[in-house]
């Protein structure tokens, strides 16, 4: 067994992994930039470090007495400087890991393209792993097809648009071919090159064993949901024009759907040696890929979600958004923490909102009409929370006295919404915010999120504004 770091462990696939790596006995140590997001999935004898990849001097102690390191770092979401970042990011730690002793990188990228030109995003990829081989430590790159599996960016895009546009008008691009590979599949790929110290220096592709358009996956995931789009594609409608309505549909973070979007009008079909003939495994086919994916959505064993805020969606309803529609205000205040979290306790008590109480109002009497909890249920105490408590329409669902509160939101609403307050520390002032996360249900979520966007922006400001204001003017004690 292997001392094991993984780099990138609060990612999509770095928080699946880790407990994977655990189960076969290895040593493992996870690594992200913010240190609390790993110390947050509670796994049992895992060891987190805080590590940037820009940091340099961040990377020597977290490297301190590791065999393998698995690299799953990638910028998409930083926005149009993401490949400047990924590539000094690949320079940084392929110097770390030598200074270090490090035996071996397994590092996981894309399927390549058959063309001469590709996007940035998968250019990137390939870059990255070309820069970590430029080090004296051998390198392992895995090159995997579409991952299909709850919180991958392109299966939520798949989902998004089944679930939003009964009927869609979209770019060529749905004909471009791809070999997507579920979660599970990749998973057992990753986890089984530990301990095959003969493929360091090698690159294998990791397809998966059909080769489907995207119009072809968005259909067979129709008929799972019982969903049938009708698709209409036309020439006009570019990559960079598809990402720009793709914004409006999907709840897939921007930065990462655009440069998807750059991706999608290529063919990404495996052309070199793959990991099949090495680590055999049952390849699942995409139905019994999108089945899983949605078992887990079921079963509540997703681990992580992308943005962090948006907790897990209430039951499980297919049609919900694995990421969230976000809205939000926040203020530098002068109050202390404990005056803020005091005030803050104080939500729903005598029907206070903090701000624009009568728009509050309407909102509850629309969801007592209609048979919703609202008015229905009293707080325990008019100003203590502990987690379970009910104020009105909203469960408490986490508290970190003085840091955080998270509510849910049980109103009837077609999607699942969170509501949460945050105190931070800004040299000598606080930071407070009031962030609401929503995960729309088909298109009915859609339309219920727009047309309250510009209200809930202007709520959530003045909000921020007057429990500040009012933390100052009380000072109200701890309870």
């Amino acid at each position: 067994m292997a001392n094991i770091l993984v780099v990138g462990a609060s990612g999509y696939i770095g928080t699946h992994l880790v407990p994977e790596l655990q189960q076969q006995g290895h040593r493992v140590r996870a690594a992200a930039r913010q240190v609390k997001v790993l110390e947050g999935r509670n796994w049992p004898d895992v060891e987190c470090v805080q590590a940037d990849v820009l940091e340099p001097e961040s990377l020597d102690e977290a490297l301190k007495g590791m065999d393998i390191a698995y690299y799953l770092v990638h910028s998409m979401a930083a926005g149009s400087r993401f490949d400047e970042l990924e590539r000094q990011g690949a320079k940084n730690f392929a110097a770390a890991a030598e200074r270090s002793g490090l035996k071996r990188i397994i590092y996981l990228g894309g399927l390549v393209p058959e063309t001469t030109k590709s996007s940035r995003h998968i250019e990137s990829r390939e870059r990255t792993g070309s820069l970590l081989r430029k080090g004296s430590v051998p390198v392992t790159e895995l090159r995997a097809g579409m991952i299909i599996g709850p919180g991958s960016a392109a299966w939520e895009v798949i989902r998004d648009l089944v679930n939003h546009l009964p009927v869609m008008v979209t770019p060529r691009w749905v004909n471009s071919l791809s070999q997507p590979i579920s979660l599970d599949n990749i998973l057992g790929y990753l986890t089984g090159l530990a301990s095959l110290p003969e493929t360091e220096g090698l690159i294998y592709d990791a397809p998966g064993p059909e080769t489907l358009t995207y119009e072809e996956m968005m259909l067979q995931y129709g008929e799972l949901v019982d969903k049938h789009p009708h698709i209409f594609r036309v020439p006009v409608l570019t990559p960079k024009l598809s990402s720009y309505w793709l914004r409006l549909v999907t709840s897939v973070p921007a930065n990462i759907a655009r440069a998807l979007m750059e991706g999608l009008q290529y063919n990404f079909v495996s052309t070199g040696p793959t990991l099949r003939e090495v680590i055999p495994q049952y390849l699942m086919n995409f139905r019994e890929s999108a089945k899983a994916a949605l078992a887990a959505d079921r079963e509540n064993k997703i681990v992580a979600r992308w943005v962090e805020g948006a907790i897990s969606c209430r039951g499980f309803n297919s049609e919900y958004s694995f990421y969230a529609k976000r809205a939000s205000g926040h203020i530098l205040t002068t109050a202390s923490r404990e005056q803020l979290w005091a005030t803050i306790c104080q939500i729903g008590h005598n029907n206070q909102y903090f701000y624009a109480d009568f728009l509050w109002f309407a909102r509850r009497t629309l969801d007592w009409v209609v048979g919703g909890p609202s008015f229905r249920r009293p707080r325990r105490h008019p100003r203590d929370l502990q987690v379970g408590d009910i104020v009105d329409s909203w469960r408490v669902i986490g508290i970190e006295p003085t840091r955080s509160l998270t509510l849910q939101m049980e109103m009837r609403m077609p999607g699942a919404a969170v509501l949460e307050f945050e105190i931070e520390a800004i040299g000598d002032q606080r930071r407070l915010s009031v962030n609401a996360y929503f995960h729309p249900a088909g298109l009915p979520g859609l339309l219920y999120w727009y047309t309250l966007l510009p209200l809930h922006g202007m709520i959530f400001r003045g909000m921020t504004r007057n429990i500040a204001k009012l933390a100052l003017e009380e000072s109200p004690g701890a309870p």
